[in-house]
Parts: structure tokens; sequence; C-alpha cells
């Protein structure tokens, strides 16, 4: 489905084609009217003010209200509500809807009714046009009442919610998804197992709404009630729309790990319905790799593969990869380079976080070697105010992560170095290993051992200085005929035979 389509649609596939939608229904009626309204068809694009009289002229054709009537009528609301002709649209409108308690089906009228509120939605451009649109929901609300058409009258009254909702008026949002919700239950207040595809769609319009307003506690209920529905076969841009609002509201309670799921599962959504938010949601969960400073790269899986090389997504490609090698001068010049990342508030409000995650790792980096430096020294390397050189700096300290003081008036910074203290500290503790295995191998070890096998060197051992024995400074053991056999040389601990 392409990204012009409703995302408030149930499974039934319902035709949007704005040119043909008409050319395989069954024709009749006099052959002047149909002539008629196909010459009218014919003019649409080179002439549409034209166009417009010649559809209006088909329905006086007529001796009494029917199909040609209809259908003249609805091209020719559809032309004046691209030429902004609004009065006289809602006028040609309210004519519209006489027909359909008589001169058309059932089924028919709803399904054109329909496509017809589709379309005015998908091309209003300007507060006139929202205005005009309030009054054809209006008139539709009011004519399909009567009917006992319930189908039409959720389906018309989602649209009127969406539009208050694009138009941030959330007091008579609000008013209308109770309606709604009531709408969509049983005598006894349960979900109607049968309106499970409309109650997710008023969900999806109520998590986005406490989304916008910031009211987590309310956004968290809802979410988590709209999961459970599992009557509904929604389409997949309603639970595009549902995770991507959870993962807003994890990524509230710094809650990565979650956000990160719900954004995969959004972008996935929005990727089968064909829509164009599945980029921005792709961003966001990059941006929530970063924040959960992992080395995974969000572009491995087989879903976000295809997309890491579209230039779309180019910016947020190439920062994370900076990200992951540290390179804060690149990661600094992209955002520098993309202003156009920080257009998106969600991303503006986020980015703040990474952005303090890499200049704190790039402090630490530069100030390895050095056991005094200046504020100023950090701010020019890093191209960082010294405010904030300062206030990372006191954060490093206090986590324990850099051992120093800060003097603020000198704006130096001394590092309590212990390098002598941690040397003399390992050179005794590699003493004290040497002298521990030493005395494991001669108190328990096998020792030095005679050639003969006989056992320890003891008795027959000679030590220097004494007479008539080996005078070498080492010990020997004499073999039979008075000759000695030195062991010089031997390491410690080995037997020699």
């Amino acid at each position: 489905m392409s990204d012009d389509d409703d995302f408030m649609q149930d499974s039934d596939q319902e035709d949007y084609d704005f040119e043909y939608e008409d050319d395989d229904e069954e024709q009749g009626g006099d052959v002047n009217i149909e002539n008629k309204y196909y010459n009218a068809k014919q003019m649409k694009i080179d002439n549409p003010e034209e166009a417009v009289d010649e559809f209006l002229a088909v329905p006086g054709l007529e001796p009494e209200k029917g199909d040609w009537g209809f259908k003249g009528l609805k091209q020719a609301i559809k032309l004046e509500f691209q030429l902004k002709r609004y009065v006289q649209a809602v006028e040609h409108y309210r004519e519209l809807l006489t027909y359909v308690k008589s001169a058309v089906t059932r089924n028919y009228s709803e399904k054109s009714i329909n496509n017809m509120l589709d379309y005015i939605e998908k091309t209003a451009e300007d507060d006139a046009a929202n205005s005009c649109i309030e009054k054809f929901y209006h008139y539709t609300l009011e004519s399909f009442q009567s009917t006992n058409n319930e189908r039409l009258w959720l389906k018309t009254n989602i649209k009127m919610a969406r539009l208050w909702f694009a138009q941030k008026n959330y007091q008579e949002l609000a008013d209308k998804l109770r309606e709604l919700h009531k709408a969509c239950q049983k005598e006894d207040g349960t979900d109607d197992p049968s309106k499970g595809t409309l109650s997710l769609e008023v969900y999806a319009l109520e998590i986005q709404m406490y989304a916008e307003t910031r009211n987590n506690k309310r956004l968290k209920v809802l979410y988590q009630r709209a999961l459970r529905v599992k009557s509904a076969v929604p389409h997949p841009k309603i639970m595009g729309i549902i995770r991507e609002c959870g993962g807003k509201m994890h990524m509230s309670e710094e809650n990565w790990k979650e956000a990160q799921s719900d954004f995969f599962e959004s972008f996935r959504n929005y990727d089968e319905a064909g829509s164009l938010q599945r980029i921005q949601v792709l961003k966001y969960l990059v941006l929530t790799t970063m924040l959960m400073r992992s080395d995974i790269n969000p572009f491995d899986s087989q879903e976000t593969k295809p997309y890491k090389n579209d230039p779309r997504i180019a910016a947020m490609t190439n920062l994370v990869d900076a990200y992951q090698r540290d390179d804060i001068h690149e990661y600094e010049k992209i955002l520098q380079d993309n202003k156009d990342l920080l257009a998106d508030p969600f991303i503006a409000e986020n980015i703040d976080e990474v952005t303090r995650n890499m200049r704190t790792k790039a402090v630490l980096k530069l100030v390895a070697p050095y056991t005094r430096f200046t504020l100023a020294f950090i701010s020019k390397q890093l191209k960082i105010s010294l405010p904030e050189v300062q206030d990372i700096l006191g954060l490093l300290i206090v986590d324990k992560k850099l051992r120093g003081k800060i003097d603020q008036q000198s704006g130096t910074v001394e590092v309590e170095s212990n390098t002598d203290t941690d040397r003399v500290n390992a050179v005794r503790e590699w003493s004290s290993a040497i002298g521990a295995l030493w005395v494991t191998v001669l108190h328990e070890g096998d020792g030095f051992r005679s050639e003969e096998g006989s056992g320890y060197l003891g008795g027959g051992y000679v030590t220097p200085n004494q007479p008539g024995k080996a005078s070498n400074g080492v010990g020997t053991r004499m073999r039979p005929g008075g000759k000695a056999k030195g062991y010089s040389g031997k390491q410690p601990g080995v037997g020699s035979r």
C-alpha cells in the first residue's frame, strides 16, 4: 500500500483511484447522459473548470435521481475541492448525500462516500480546506444517522477525530474519543470483539494525543491495553503508530532497551504499510542504539539493511559510525552539516544525551596523559564551551572516573597521580610472588635428586671451602671413584639424574 493510502482503513481493499473509479461499474441510462459524463472526464486534466460545469449538468439530464447523476456530482466535488472552491464543494456534497437513500445501493454509497472523504482529507492544504472537511464530516454524520449505518458512522467520526488531532483541538478530540470508545463496547462495558479493528484505530488516536501532551501515565495504560487487543486485524500503519508512541514513552523513562524494541517493531509495520514514516522511526532506532551505548550496528538486521545507504538516512548512518569509533570531531561535523536532523523535536530533545556521552569519552581520552591541564585547552581541542567542559569534568570527578581537583579561579585541573605508588606496589607484589614460588619449589617440589635417583641430595652434599671437597661454589654429589659432577646452570626444582 502506498504512502497516500489511508491508514485508518479496515482489511477491505477499497478503490481510491481518482481517474477510473467508476469505469468498471455497470453502465446504464440515456446515451446522451453517458456521453456527457465521459466527455467531462476527458476535460478534467486540461480544462478542469469546464469539466466541473459538464459534470454538474449530468444530474439535470436524468428524469429522476440515478447513478449517472451521483457519479457526475462526485467528480464535480473533487474538482471543486482541487480548485479550492470550498463553498460550492460543500453545497454539492449536500446534494450528493440526497442520493444515498434511494438512488444508489447502500454498499456503493458507503464506499463512494468513504472514498470521497479520504480524497479530500489527503488533498487538504490549508485552514479553509480543513474547515470545509469538517462540514463534510458533519453533513455525513447527519445524513447517515437516520440510516443506521453504524460502520460509516464510526469511520466518519474517526476521521473527524483525526482532523481535530491535526488541529491540536484536544478538548473536542477527548470528547469524541470517549464517544467512540463507548461505540466500540458492548452494553456491559467490555470491548466488542467484532469492532476490534475500529477500536485499535481509536486507541491509536488517543495514544497519539497523550504522546503529544506528554501524559505518560495515561499513555502507558492505553499502550498496554492496545497491545492486548487480539480480536483485530489492524492495518500495519495503526500498529506502527502505537509502537512509535510506545518507543517515545520508553525513551522518556530512559528505558532504552524497550524503546529500541518498540521502534524496531514500529519501523517494521510502517515498512509493511509503505509509509514514509518508516524513515523517521528508523532515525529514532539509530538514536536509541547510541543511547544504549551499544556496539551493534542497527543496520545489520535484514529489515533495516536495505536502508543503510538511503540518502534520507545517511546522516544518521554516519553519526552512529562516528559514535562507535569514538570520533568526536567527525560526530560534531555531521551534526553541524545536517541541522535538519534537529528539526524533529524528538531527535533534538534526545541527541543532547548522545552528544554529552561522546564529549565525556573524548575528555577522558584527551586528558589521560596529563597531570595538569587547563579548561581552555579542553575547550579548544574539542570545540565546546568552557562551562560545558567544567560541567563534564565535575561529573567525572564525582563519579570517580577522574581523580583530580578543579581550580576555578585559574581555570586549571590538577590530576592526582598515583603512578609511582602503583609501580612500587607492583614490584612488591612481583617480589612476593617470586619468593612464594621459590619456597613452594624447595619445600613442596622434588628439589634436587641424585643422578642415581636415590633420593634428595643430603649427606653427600659438598659445600665450598671444605677440605677435599669441590669448591666451585655449587653443591656436588661425589661419584664412585672420587669424581664429582657439578650442577651449575640447572634450574632450581628440576631434578638431575
